[in-house]
């Protein structure tokens, strides 16, 4: 199947070739600029060679994966095709990268003229209809790396000196060297493959030295141009992905009408900056792979100005460090591999709210070592074997199984810290035990919370690591408080740790998350008899079951199927490319449907085998199915 992709329609194009080379880890490097509005640094990725050569080189090597490269070119000879054109058979070597015509189309580059790197842009993202692989040198064809980007100032793209790290060579000595020709080039790519490999008991030592890697000097640039939709780089001379370098380091700059990220002031007029759940996802905030497919770590080093609080999706609580006065960097990571979609940032002058009392100190103590339900007992003792891929799991980590409540902070501005202290400080621990109790395990290690500023279009938004919640709940009280935190908690298990193979198939998070929220809140509320809370349940059923009524007649009848792609569903082009159908329609982003669509089917479920039994299914599919992803079936 190859995508058509169409610049006019309202589908989400989602460009990078990820059959090809996928990558495996982020190591970003940022400065936050409040005066400019922009976001500048770099961003190296560390590559694995995709699937589609990996099936190859067994059966025949660079010729095998180059023939398969070739074919995927000739199958979208006659279709719009998502690789932009650079003929260079006609170039000398010396020619300045500016020079080359982009598409058919060339426009004037924003790097000064003696720069040789591009940064045209053309109008469209997909390029004309013709071979989208006429990237000659001699009359090969070079391979092209196609990563996902917009609104994005690429400045220059370069091969990153691995071999040149200290200590590195640990990484060549392997068995799997012999016979592989010790070429500078393919003792780098050696070396990367040996280090995105490393078993998981090895990610503190992975992590070390994807770090020196990402300081490495640059080797050599790399050509690129940018569109639309999509970043290109290549190599000359470099026909197969496996040849390609496997380490680059991306400089670019954001733009400050960039749809990824969002410059505004908090509710106490002071400056932030922070990824508000874009549709277009993180490519206006980094080149990435933006398909689910490619699941990745990363780490991040930010720095701004003193007085700001960077808060982002990491494994740890970062302490700022002076590096200079007046300039403090903030450094976070993960070591579970997980779409770049749900990488989140906020910068802002947020204060923490902290317990005045004792309270918060005492419900942490008396909640970690919860005492499991007796129906889950079972996963208390059972070993299971994980099903994902390698990477340090806490369903396998004794103690996390164990810990009902985890580390968790608030943070908020100044002018909102009395109403968080009086509400949502005290529900958190209430609700991260009650999702423990429904569901077990908590996927992560630690949680924010964030009130975020007054233009955030929901009512709460959940990434790895920390929860953006919009002010309007607070003044809900407890109950609307309470639900939308249980909600977005839901999203742990239900959208992270466990995620959509297909984003069109949303209502698998979000569907599942709004029947969880009823539980959980239900398990939070100790002071509520039985009947109260089935009182509570049944009057929000009925709520949602007039939103539902409404939405489906007055919507658009395409934007309400849960499975839009119907039997299509999952399935990428030869590349690896695809589209999120409607994607891009702007009132899709206001309705309800897939979540009470979802929402109602889950309940008729637990009503038809009975609750205590669904609940106990779906904490067999957290342990079957976390640190994957899934379609409907």
């Amino acid at each position: 199947m190859e995508t058509q992709l169409d610049p006019m329609k309202d589908d989400l194009p989602l460009m990078a070739n990820t059959s090809y080379m996928l990558v495996k880890h982020y190591v970003l490097d940022l400065d936050v600029d409040f005066k400019s509005k922009a976001i500048e640094g770099s961003i190296v990725l560390f590559f694995e060679t995709g699937s589609q050569c990996m099936k190859t080189s067994s059966a025949g090597g660079k010729e095998c994966c180059q023939s398969q490269f070739d074919e995927t070119c000739k199958m979208g000879a006659s279709e719009p095709c998502h690789i932009p054109m650079i003929d260079v058979s006609t170039c000398s070597s010396k020619m300045k990268y500016n020079d080359f015509a982009v598409s058919g189309k060339e426009e004037e580059a924003t790097s000064d003229e003696n720069s040789n790197h591009s940064n045209n842009e053309h109008a469209s993202g997909i390029s004309s209809s013709k071979d989208c692989c006429d990237i000659e040198n001699h009359g090969n064809k070079d391979f092209l790396l196609v990563l996902d980007c917009c609104d994005l100032s690429v400045l220059k793209v370069e091969e990153v000196d691995v071999a040149a790290v200290s200590g590195i060579e640990k990484f060549t000595r392997s068995a799997k060297l012999s016979g592989v020709s010790k070429k500078l080039e393919n003792l780098r790519n050696q070396i990367v493959h040996e280090l995105v490999t490393l078993p998981s008991d090895h990610w503190k030592e992975q992590l070390y030295y994807f770090t020196h890697c990402s300081q490495a000097p640059g080797c050599g640039e790399l050509l690129f141009s940018t569109g639309t939709w999509s970043l290109e780089i290549r190599k000359l001379g470099i026909q197969t992905p496996a040849d390609f370098p496997h380490a680059i380091r991306i400089w670019y700059k954001t733009k400050p009408e960039g749809r990824s990220v969002t410059w505004t002031t908090d509710q106490s007029g002071r400056p932030c900056v922070y990824t508000m759940g874009s549709p277009i996802n993180n490519r206006a905030f980094f080149p990435c792979q933006e398909p689910p497919v490619a699941l990745s770590t990363w780490q991040a080093s930010v720095r701004t100005a003193a007085g700001f609080i960077v808060l982002m999706s990491g494994e740890n609580s970062a302490e700022p460090v002076q590096l200079q006065e007046g300039i403090l960097s903030w450094y976070y990571y993960v070591s579970m591999p997980m779409p770049a979609a749900t990488f989140t940032i906020a910068v802002g002058c947020w204060q923490e709210v902290k317990q005045q009392s004792f309270k918060q100190t005492a419900a942490i103590e008396t909640n970690t070592e919860f005492s499991l339900p007796s129906s889950q007992t079972d996963f208390r003792w059972h070993e299971e074997i994980c099903s994902h891929v390698e990477y340090p799991c806490r369903f396998q980590n004794p103690a996390a199984r164990l810990q009902a409540v985890i580390p968790y902070r608030v943070f908020a501005p100044w002018c909102l810290m009395e109403i968080c202290e009086e509400y949502l400080l005290q529900l958190i621990p209430q609700c991260l035990s009650a999702a423990f109790a429904t569901l077990g395990t908590h996927p992560f290690s630690r949680l924010d919370v964030l009130i975020v500023p007054s233009n955030f279009s929901s009512l709460g938004m959940a990434s790895p690591h920390i929860i953006f919640l919009s002010q309007s709940v607070l003044s809900g009280g407890s109950h609307l408080c309470g639900t939308r935190l249980c909600h977005e908690i839901a999203h742990a298990w239900f959208g992270l740790a466990i995620g959509a193979r297909d984003w069109t198939e949303e209502w698998i998070s979000e569907g599942v998350a709004t029947f969880l929220e009823d539980i959980f809140w239900a398990r939070a509320q100790q002071h509520l008899s039985h009947d109260e809370i089935k009182g509570q349940q049944e009057l929000k059923a009925l709520l949602r079951w007039r939103r539902l009524r409404d939405e489906v007649q007055n919507s658009e009848e395409e934007l309400q199927v849960l499975r839009p792609k119907k039997e299509s569903t999952g399935e990428l082009s030869e590349s690896g490319a695809s589209v999120v159908k409607y994607g891009l329609k702007a009132e899709k982003i206001f309705m309800q449907v897939h979540y009470l669509k979802g929402y109602f089917l889950l309940r008729s479920l637990a009503r038809t085998i009975g609750e205590v039994s669904y609940l106990a299914s779906l904490r067999k599919f957290v342990m079957k199915f976390h640190g994957q992803l899934v379609l409907s079936q």
